[in-house]
């Protein structure tokens, strides 16, 4: 029996589809092991979205050969598709598997078996049409479902209709079977996950659903605590969606909305598919609608051609959004972009101050959002995410608690009470009695 590991670099669609690839193995006859445990296969699922990336790349590489010399080391996901043969010069890699052909890893290297030269098997992104099925199951308490791949946009400064090609979808009906399937392992929150999540719906090339049919089908067919969704555009992100998950005892009031700036200019020459006026009327229908939603933003800076006024537009954009907290990304430039071919290049150094001040106004943003719900009643869901003797989970809001450990508490819900926030940022709870058991 082979023993193979994983290692996962990047978003929450590749910790899904790793998973799945893993129970591939499984169900093969492979053991699965830790990273460190010797094993004979590695298989290591990439990212690109920035060029760190594909530096972590390189080091996990390095690291796989000195825990087991003779392993087959295999490179998967975007890095893979995007830049095969740099791949391949890596010192110890054996395998580069594409987008059109990761899911048949086991079949196309049948064995495992060294060879000297190390193969690349990467068809070009036009290839990659068909959609492959993927769920995390035991890798993290919650369940990652991929319900959408790929992408139809083409934003100036974004690799990954590229890396994974034209917007796909599942069925409906395939979801809902995995969507059970999950519930039965014992998993009380589902995330659903994608490149473009809400252009779900389109299968060979021709739109057959909408985001909002996946929505209801699964709010009123899967017997799941909590649904969640990763990710979505403000441009999808329509009232009518809005509006369900307000009224849904199942879909959580969080949504994770991409801005990547607050400036018209830079939106325009980003190629976004809004302004910031449609920003801003999302937000405020989301809070008229769910007083109590969080919302997480995504902003680049950097990007070519931001000048100071720009980056002090989106900034000051941001500070008057009524929003809980922010992903910032400092721009790098990616090959095969429109935006590697732009002037006004921002200096690296000024790239770094503007994602300082930016983090520091989410950490404010944040904590005023805590803050916020503080002595108020909240469901929580802990999670198997012990530091020092104290447990976490996350209300359906997405607020971050801690308590002592309590072994029995693991993948329970519980109502609670938000009492204050520590020196972290984390906040403290109280029990308010009433504890939500599984069925």
């Amino acid at each position: 029996m082979k023993k193979v590991a994983f290692y996962t670099l990047g978003c929450k669609l590749n910790y899904s589809e790793t998973s799945s690839i893993s129970r591939m193995f499984q169900e093969k006859g492979y053991q699965k092991v830790g990273f460190s445990d010797r094993p004979d296969i590695f298989i290591i699922n990439t990212c690109s979205v920035t060029e760190n990336a594909d530096k972590k790349c390189r080091k996990v590489v390095r690291e796989a050969r000195k825990i087991s010399p003779n392993a087959y080391v295999t490179i998967i996901g975007c890095y893979a598709q995007l830049k095969p043969k740099e791949i391949a010069e890596i010192p110890g890699v054996d395998a580069v598997l594409g987008a059109a052909e990761k899911f048949r890893l086991i079949e196309l290297l049948d064995g495992f078996v060294r060879q000297e030269a190390p193969k690349v098997l990467a068809s070009e992104i036009k290839a990659a049409t068909h959609f492959n099925n993927a769920y995390s199951i035991n890798d993290r308490t919650r369940t990652f479902l991929k319900v959408q791949d790929g992408c139809d946009y083409s934003c100036t400064f974004c690799t990954i209709p590229l890396a994974r090609g034209n917007s796909r979808s599942d069925t409906i009906a395939n979801i809902l079977e995995s969507a059970h399937k999950i519930v039965t392992e014992g998993v009380r929150e589902i995330v659903l996950t994608g490149v473009n999540t809400g252009d779900f719906g389109i299968r060979n090339g021709i739109r057959e659903d909408r985001f909002i049919d996946l929505v209801k089908a699964l709010d009123e067919q899967v017997a799941v605590d909590r649904f969640r969704i990763s990710s979505i555009e403000p441009n999808l992100l329509s009232d009518e969606i809005i509006e369900y998950v307000g009224n849904s005892q199942k879909f959580v009031p969080h949504f994770h909305i991409p801005l990547q700036s607050g400036s018209d200019k830079i939106l325009k020459q980003m190629r976004r598919r809004y302004l910031s006026d449609l920003y801003i009327s999302r937000v405020k229908k989301i809070k008229k609608t769910m007083p109590h939603c969080c919302i997480g933003v995504d902003v680049i800076v950097g990007f070519p051609g931001e000048s100071d006024q720009d980056f002090l537009d989106t900034y000051q954009f941001l500070n008057e959004l009524d929003i809980s907290y922010l992903h910032v990304f400092t721009y790098s430039e990616r090959a095969n972009t429109t935006a590697a071919t732009m002037e006004e290049i921002v200096p690296m150094p000024v790239r770094h101050e503007r994602s300082k001040m930016l983090r520091s106004l989410s950490e404010k943003k944040k904590r005023a959002f805590y803050t916020e719900h503080l002595h108020k009643q909240h469901t929580v869901l802990w999670e198997e995410d012990i530091e020092e003797s104290q447990m976490h989970g996350f209300t359906s809001n997405y607020i971050r608690v801690k308590a002592k450990y309590d072994p029995l508490m693991i993948n329970e819900l519980q109502q609670v009470i938000l009492t204050d926030i520590d020196e972290n940022g984390k906040v403290n709870v109280t029990e308010a009695n009433t504890v939500l058991v599984h069925g």
